[in-house]
């Protein structure tokens, strides 16, 4: 059940993000092109998503086990440092180069689009070099 529920939310998600915008590189630059032509409509699919997830983790927190009964792993808080910062960084970066955020990008290579197997293989390559840092500094 686990892993249906799993299937399902990952495809309500890919649509979800098909139907966004969210999806299309052009699109996403577009948002990100301060400079230029902006657009903002990224700006409240953002903005709806931050305010569902604002009220499913105050949900969350109220509970030990989720509706398929598995245990609930939240994130815990912590503080803003120069590892996040440069993440974010690094992430604004890849976001703004490709148009893709991981997301997306696996949606659209799933659709089949060259670009995004170019950004794919790029990130996976950044988790496995992300990896073999936190080994070495352990």
């Amino acid at each position: 059940m686990l892993m249906l529920s799993s299937l399902l939310a990952g495809l309500v998600f890919g649509l979800g993000l098909i139907v966004s915008g969210m999806a299309n590189p052009a699109k996403v630059l577009g948002f990100l092109n301060l400079a230029g032509p902006w657009d903002p409509s990224l700006a409240f699919v953002m903005a709806g998503a931050i305010a569902v997830g604002f009220f499913a983790f105050l949900l969350a927190k109220k509970c030990r086990r989720s509706l398929l009964d598995a245990e609930m792993k939240l994130p815990a808080a912590g503080s803003i440092d120069r590892r996040l910062l440069a993440g974010s960084l690094l992430f604004g970066m890849g976001w703004g180069l490709a148009g893709f955020c991981p997301g997306p990008g696996l949606v659209v290579l799933g659709m089949g689009e060259p670009k995004a197997a170019v950004f794919v293989l790029a990130m996976v390559a950044g988790m496995v070099l992300f990896e073999l840092i936190e080994k070495r500094r352990r």
